[in-house]
């Protein structure tokens, strides 16, 4: 489980540290991908990447749609694993679809991390916190 909010520098290749308490549970490696929707970069430990890609294979959508989710989730995912100083190395598409430049937020998000640039967070955290309550509500809470 994953949780949190840390801000941190990316350094001029592109790499960014994680939390120590986040890599421990990534020592396998970890996927990167664009956020579900939002502008953000998700980092999922391999088996989180994996119990995602079997779940959207046991869904009962068409063959074309199905093969169009797949497009949209894996085809712009990269694989990756932590340097000597617990750092990944974000590739340039997913930074430049998250607005990550010298700084990135990283954020616990349940089952995997995301990485936001800053004032794309502080928007999805507002609106986030504001709906909170009304989504507890929801589920009978």
């Amino acid at each position: 489980m994953f949780f949190g909010e840390y801000p941190y520098k990316v350094d001029e290749k592109g790499r960014v540290p994680l939390p120590p308490k986040f890599r421990r549970q990534m020592r396998e490696g970890v996927i990167l991908a664009k956020g579900m929707g939002e502008k953000c970069i998700a980092v999922y430990p391999v088996a989180e990447w994996k119990r995602l890609s079997d779940s959207l294979a046991a869904k009962a959508v068409t063959p074309a749609n199905l093969r169009k989710l797949n497009r949209a989730i894996f085809g712009s995912a990269f694989s990756t694993s932590f340097d000597g100083q617990g750092r990944i190395a974000l590739p340039f598409p997913l930074r430049e679809y998250a607005g990550i430049g010298d700084t990135a937020i990283v954020v616990g998000a349940n089952n995997c991390v995301e990485l936001w640039c800053e004032g794309e967070w502080e928007a999805a955290k507002t609106s986030a916190e504001e709906q909170a309550s009304e989504i507890i509500e929801s589920f009978g809470a």
